[in-house]
């Protein structure tokens, strides 16, 4: 396995309680998700969670993750800030966090044994509370 990263800024902190970003499986992998940063981009307070969607987002925009060795394979994780349909809420959160109203401060989330993604599934960003712009930052075992 290799390890892959992807860092984007949200775009779609436009409403209150609606995924921000998406990290989707294709049929053939089940990875594990190893650190999570977010990093606020404005300075108002907000409040996030992990989790995993009841639905995934349908026709989403992709972005591949990145391999941090550029001799590994090319990565088939996508990152996803934009869809024709959102994913839908997580009924649980595997993590939440409420920050504070300034920017730069942020959280890391770190699973030291991975946060396994199911194949064909995916895991979200929800915005919980207020609208915000944020960089988040994604390792992840594929």
């Amino acid at each position: 396995m290799a390890i892959y990263s992807l860092a984007q800024r949200t775009t779609t902190f436009t409403t209150t309680t609606s995924a921000c970003i998406e990290w989707r499986t294709p049929a053939t992998v089940r990875p594990k998700v190893l650190e999570i940063s977010l990093i606020q981009a404005t300075g108002t307070a907000c409040s996030y969670g992990l989790g995993r969607p009841q639905a995934i987002g349908i026709t989403p925009v992709n972005v591949l993750f990145q391999a941090d060795d550029p001799g590994d394979p090319a990565s088939v994780m996508n990152g996803s800030l934009s869809w024709a349909t959102s994913p839908t809420v997580p009924l649980i959160y595997h993590r939440r966090w409420n920050s504070a109203a300034t920017v730069g401060v942020g959280i890391v989330w770190t699973f030291p044994r991975g946060l396994v993604i199911p194949i064909s599934s995916s895991l979200v960003i929800w915005n919980i509370t207020t609208t915000v712009a944020c960089d988040v930052n994604c390792v992840i075992d594929e």
